[in-house]
């Protein structure tokens, strides 16, 4: 089995490094192909779009949003259009699950299957391999290709038919972002009130308010660092995602629309390219303290 890989960007890079290590025949490409080159060192090919689609059995995409997929795919000369009768496209990117259906219904017309696949984790668990897939698609494709997920993440669960893996990984986006708000807004009122918010951490992380989100977010936010694991404008996509889902559906999402917002207001402050948890920087602004220091 012959895997190609769309998408070298934070995430798709150390997805397919994993694939060559657990021993695949990886070919890899990318809009600027010099970021291919990583991945060619450690053992893969690299090739244009439409060498991909011919030579691979499966074509794995990790794109920004569903512009990007649906182009790459279905746009003129896409790689649907070259790819094997009986082949399968893998798409772990977390576009919005109506355009996953979308992409999976021009699909068959090319006899090509589809499973949506977005992950969450962030670049720290892509690089180790434990990443959560959320996975959308026939039980059948699933079971054909869940040991392949697998060889990139520690959790691989079918929550359901195509679109299902979005939609899964929606609600997933919308926890993460609101226990980042709670957990900035928490750490400030702390600091505000004068107690050390080290220890409010190390107090509180053991017990029911502890996450993983709050492990991985609380330490960064006190030490400063925004370095982006998971980048607040990537985020502004996914929760931009959420709402557009939630009003076709009826579905109420009130903290879900005030995160975005405080989200936007670091974008408009220079902060889309930071880490989604240097929203404690909004309330340093607000505040005018520096968190944890």
């Amino acid at each position: 089995m012959k895997i190609g890989f769309i998408g070298m960007g934070i995430m798709g890079k150390p997805m397919a490094m994993n694939l060559v290590k657990a021993g695949y025949d990886v070919m890899v490409s990318n809009r600027s192909m010099e970021k291919c080159e990583p991945v060619v060192k450690a053992g893969a090919v690299s090739g244009a779009y439409k060498e991909l689609a011919e030579q691979c059995d499966v074509i794995i995409t990790m794109l920004p949003n569903s512009p990007q997929v649906k182009e790459v795919m279905l746009g003129k000369d896409g790689v649907a259009a070259h790819m094997k009768k009986g082949a399968t496209f893998i798409d772990t990117s977390s576009i919005n699950p109506v355009a996953s259906k979308e992409i999976a219904e021009e699909l068959k017309k090319y006899g090509i299957g589809m499973l949506d696949a977005p992950v969450s984790g962030g670049e720290p668990k892509a690089v180790d391999g434990t990443l959560s897939f959320m996975v959308g698609g026939s039980q059948e494709l699933f079971d054909q290709y869940k040991s392949l997920l697998g060889a990139m993440g520690s959790s691989v669960v079918r929550c359901g038919e195509v679109g299902a893996g979005n939609t899964t990984k929606l609600a997933n986006q919308i926890i993460v972002a609101c226990n980042i708000q709670a957990l900035a807004e928490a750490m400030t009122l702390a600091q505000k009130a004068g107690v050390d918010p080290h220890l409010v951490f190390d107090a509180i992380k053991g017990g029911l308010a502890g996450s993983t989100v709050m492990n991985a977010k609380a330490p960064m936010m006190l030490e400063g660092n925004d370095k982006p694991g998971f980048k607040i404008d990537l985020h502004i996509k996914d929760l931009g995602n959420a709402l557009d889902c939630a009003h076709s559906v009826g579905s109420p999402v009130p903290m879900t629309a005030a995160a975005k917002e405080v989200f936007e207001w670091m974008h408009a402050h220079d902060g889309g390219q930071k880490d989604h948890s240097a929203i404690a920087q909004y309330y340093e602004y607000l505040t005018g303290i520096e968190l944890g220091r």
